[in-house]
């Protein structure tokens, strides 16, 4: 719970930059995915980090949230969009360069969430900085791109909490 309040607490002190923006982007990787199936659904802990990454954004001004169409990230999704009472648009993650475009242009702020092997680029076709590439194992790379009204990006790069471990 600490760790939560310390990341809202970090999003509200950015807010003012963000409010300077044109929009602020949000982008993070699915949650916990179950190990097998050709379209797995979230784990428990998946489904508990998918909650806390809503608790984290719910109050900083999310009017559209964007995922892939695949089971694992409309479940990361929800959360948030079942908070807010936003429906959750899906975008096809092969044409990034057209969906970068379209983020650009839209109003107020935005969540996607994508996956591992999609998401740097994505970050990059926007103009932030990405940084490393996401690990297979990595789940909890939360971005901030803050778009300025002359194009600027700045790109703020978070953590979500996990998920309590299961019980005994």
């Amino acid at each position: 719970m600490r760790l939560l309040c310390a990341l809202s607490l970090a999003l509200t002190v950015l807010a003012p930059s963000a409010a300077l923006a044109q929009g602020t982007i949000y982008l993070v990787r699915h949650a916990e995915k179950e190990s097998v199936g050709k379209d797995p659904a979230l784990t428990d802990a998946g489904q508990a980090r998918a909650r806390n990454i809503a608790a984290t954004l719910r109050k900083v001004g999310v009017a559209q949230i964007y995922s892939t169409a695949l089971m694992r990230t409309q479940m990361t999704a929800k959360p948030l969009a079942t908070l807010l009472a936003v429906p959750v648009r899906t975008y096809d993650p092969s044409r990034q360069a057209e969906f970068a475009t379209q983020l650009k242009a839209l109003p107020g702020n935005t969540l996607v969430v994508g996956h591992s092997n999609t998401l740097t680029e994505l970050v990059r076709l926007l103009g932030g900085e990405p940084g490393a590439d996401i690990a297979d194992t990595e789940y909890d790379r939360l971005y901030q791109l803050a778009i300025d009204k002359d194009g600027s990006v700045t790109t703020v790069l978070m953590h979500s909490i996990p998920g309590a471990p299961p019980a005994p």
